[in-house]
């Protein structure tokens, strides 16, 4: 799965870079949406992000590609390796990182895919 995002003003910290936290959600939902198309009717929760390091600032204007593939499959889990361009740059991801979802039940609970 693919989406985009573009980096408004509300997006920067004070020294008019990215904020990394809001990467790190855009990340987190992108992954999440590609797992609930991939496993229609899942309830799925975020169990870790296997590294969180920032190759390159990101600064406003600039469209962000986001690139969920589907890595491994468990029981009650399922990882998705991101990658994210900058879609003026699109060879050298400026962020990645493995994203682990496990499904669970009304109680919170794993449950079966």
């Amino acid at each position: 799965m693919e989406t985009h995002r573009l980096i408004l003003p509300p997006d920067l910290n004070q020294y008019g870079f990215l904020f990394g936290g809001r990467l790190l959600a855009w990340v987190d939902e992108a992954s999440w949406i590609a797992a609930s198309l991939d496993f229609p009717g899942c309830k799925f929760v975020t169990v870790g992000m296997d590294r969180v390091e920032f190759r390159h600032s990101v600064r406003e204007g600039t469209i962000l590609v986001i690139r969920c593939e589907q890595t491994a499959v468990g029981r009650t889990s399922v990882t998705y390796a991101v990658r994210v361009f900058d879609r003026g740059n699109s060879v050298e991801p400026i962020f990645s990182t493995r994203v682990s979802f496990v499904n669970v039940d009304a109680d919170g609970r794993k449950k079966p895919l």
